[in-house]
């Protein structure tokens, strides 16, 4: 896939402004990838989309879909479970959504229901509402999700650019993309945003269509562009990838795994401050968001302490590896060095005069994306 054939097209959307990134077609799983959907591939693929873990089980009298979600509760997704013959005549079908948590029996809520009599039932059998009612209830419950990296490589690229620009991406069941903060509402800033990020765009290669009334042509093309942490990062895993010996290995993993300053434990210290920082933000749900980041860094930190261990393993062995060529048993530059010393390409960031079509401005670079390492 070449960047010109990746657009990022930014607009006014209603109240917001979004940017939508387009496209080749994503390839389809193979047939097969899941396990046996009984009919449910319409709910569970919008739903797998989204970035939730779907199975389909038997439930009462009928397959339903269980969803589980990160704050340890689960959706349950039913067809009627009772016999059809308690259907009123010409009954469409009808759906039953539930939350649940098998750690809080007090939890217990119905978040669609479509049944007879239900205060959904004129939508009976239909998915379209069904969907739209769990995308708004994750939003307001903050669990928002991504969806899962199944897009090409210059895709993600561009969304990473969108991401470092200060954009929000959005998942719902009729696809991804990014916004400006909801909390953005000023129009100078609003600009700044796009331009920032049209800067950025144009910097990696990628073609834009953005609406001329939120660029400022006034600011200064930004040119402060350097190397990201993690294109910093990238030399640990060449190093693994070349290590030809255990000790070569685990010097390149050590940088994660090293007590009190390698990466895994300063990220840990991340999340920590970031939870203190959004404790005491103001709004009533703020306590509850710093809660969920703390409980997510505890289960982090169990996890960072078995890489640790393992890490211990592997630099025991002190062996070479049978299936990688052997070079100096030693690294000739200490991981953190290379690691500091390395950068990413770099291309010249002039901002195009835009071509006026209609309302927007098209701009596409030079075709050539600059190679990230690897």
């Amino acid at each position: 896939m070449q960047p010109d054939q990746i657009l990022v097209t930014i607009a006014r959307e209603g109240t917001r402004v979004t940017a939508r990134t387009t496209g080749p077609p994503i390839k389809k799983s193979a047939p097969g990838a899941f396990r046996q959907e009984h009919g449910y591939a319409h709910l569970t693929a919008p739903l797998r989309q989204r970035g939730l873990v779907c199975t389909v089980e038997y439930g009462l009298s009928d397959y339903i879909i269980y969803a589980e979600l990160p704050d340890d509760s689960a959706l349950i997704i039913s067809p009627p479970q009772e016999p059809p013959t308690d259907h009123p005549p010409g009954y469409p079908g009808s759906w039953l959504v539930t939350r649940s948590s098998p750690y809080d029996s007090a939890m217990h809520e119905v978040l669609y229901n479509s049944q007879f009599g239900g205060p959904h039932a004129r939508h009976g059998g239909s998915t379209t509402p069904l969907l739209d009612a769990i995308d708004t209830r994750l939003d307001q419950l903050g669990l928002s999700l991504k969806a899962p990296s199944t897009t090409p490589e210059p895709l993600n690229a561009a969304d990473a650019v969108l991401h470092r620009a200060g954009f929000v991406s959005e998942v719902t069941h009729r696809g991804r993309f990014h916004h400006l903060p909801a909390g953005m509402t000023d129009p100078v800033e609003q600009r700044h945003t796009v331009t920032r990020a049209v800067d950025m765009l144009g910097a990696e290669g990628f073609a834009y269509a953005v609406e001329a009334d939120l660029l400022d042509s006034s600011l200064p093309v930004r040119t402060d562009s350097g190397p990201s942490l993690g294109d910093h990062l990238v030399h640990l895993t060449q190093s693994l990838s070349r290590a030809g010996h255990t000790s070569q290995a685990v010097a390149a993993l050590s940088e994660l795994t090293a007590p009190g300053d390698g990466v895994l434990d300063r990220l840990t210290e991340v999340i920590d401050a970031t939870a203190d920082w959004w404790d005491g933000l103001g709004e009533a749900a703020d306590p509850l968001y710093a809660a969920r980041l703390r409980r997510i860094n505890h289960k982090m930190g169990i996890s960072i302490q078995e890489i640790q261990n393992l890490r211990d393993r592997l630099a025991d062995r002190h062996t070479a590896h049978p299936l990688h060529a052997q070079t100096d048993p030693l690294p000739t530059q200490e991981p953190r060095v290379a690691a500091a010393l390395a950068s990413s390409p770099t291309a010249q960031r002039s901002r195009p005069a835009p071509t006026h079509t209609g309302p927007a401005a098209t701009a596409t670079p030079p075709a050539a994306r600059p190679t990230r390492p690897r």
